[in-house]
């Protein structure tokens, strides 16, 4: 099987090009689709041949990747600890009750990124300001298996 026949869009785009052929060959949009179907056959190839484990192929990939989720907000939560509790309990709370934690003092806190978590980390005092030291980096990989 060719790699035209492989790629729709390259496929496409040859088929665009023959129906047109009686066209204007001065037409720039004709020539970019062109040069586009080109650099994506020369890519495919070039990707085919690259071994994920490469470092040129994971810069490659890294970079278009990051590119375009760099502006993309998220949402970052530090979890202290965690606790289940009865309706009943919790409605009878009331200002100053004490909420017993899963989590033992000392232990560092979950740091979260869209509820996923990507580190653990201790809360520091900055400028009469909280923030958080972060302790352990979930590594990209564990990430994954928890995802799963």
């Amino acid at each position: 099987m060719s790699e035209i026949e492989e790629d729709p869009w390259a496929s496409a785009l040859a088929e665009q090009a023959a129906s047109s052929s009686g066209a204007d060959e001065e037409d720039p949009w004709a020539a970019a689709l062109n040069e586009q179907a080109e650099a994506e056959k020369v890519t495919a190839t070039t990707d085919n041949n690259a071994s994920p484990q490469s470092s040129t192929y994971l810069d490659k990939k890294d970079k278009v990747d990051l590119d375009v989720v760099l502006d993309v907000p998220v949402t970052l939560a530090l979890e202290i600890g965690r606790a289940n509790v009865t309706i009943r309990n919790l409605l009878s709370y009331t200002q100053g009750s004490v909420i017993e934690l899963e989590r033992l003092a000392g232990e560092p806190l979950d740091v979260l990124v869209n509820g996923t978590l990507i580190a653990h980390g201790e809360v520091v005092v900055v400028n009469d300001k909280f923030g958080v030291r972060l302790t352990d980096v979930v590594s990209p990989i564990e990430r994954i298996k928890k995802l799963r």
